[in-house]
């Protein structure tokens, strides 16, 4: 009976999380510090709070479950990221900041997918964006880029 190496990851907020080597290592820089053999107690994350860590971790254990369809886990990613943009914003900086690719890509394509088809004024609604352009500047902005806008 083969037993399951446990990683414990600790936050910016000092909370500690216990998690199965195999998942975590779904982290590209959780995996380099595993293979260089520089785990020794608890691994810090000073880029991420203890709410974002829980969601990753949540999409880590999700993705590294064997038994589980391509169908299942498009259908969990977009559970998953029907967030809040801020949300989204400390989930795609925690995934960057663990270099975890695949969460990355995922939140980048949900980002586009929120963008997409949408007029400058509703992107800016969507995600709390301050328009900070001068009716004059954003005509100017608009003629030199009249492309984008077709």
């Amino acid at each position: 009976m083969s037993s399951t190496k446990l990683l414990t990851l600790k936050t910016s907020d000092g909370e500690e999380f216990e998690v199965d080597e195999a998942v975590a290592v779904r982290s590209q820089a959780i995996k380099n510090m595993v293979e260089d053999d520089c785990v020794s107690n608890a691994i810090p994350l000073p880029n991420v709070d203890s709410k974002t860590m829980t969601k990753v971790i949540e999409y880590w254990k999700k993705h590294s479950e064997e038994d589980v369809s391509k169908v299942q886990l498009n259908d969990f990613d977009k559970g998953f990221l029907k967030v809040h943009h801020s949300v989204l914003y400390d989930l795609l900086l925690a995934a960057n900041y663990l270099s975890d690719k695949e969460l990355v890509d995922v939140i980048c394509q949900e980002v586009a997918d929120r963008i997409k088809g949408k007029k400058p004024e509703e992107i800016r609604k969507e995600f709390d964006i301050k328009n900070d352009f001068t009716p004059e500047e954003e005509e100017q902005i608009r003629q030199e880029n009249a492309w984008a806008f077709d």
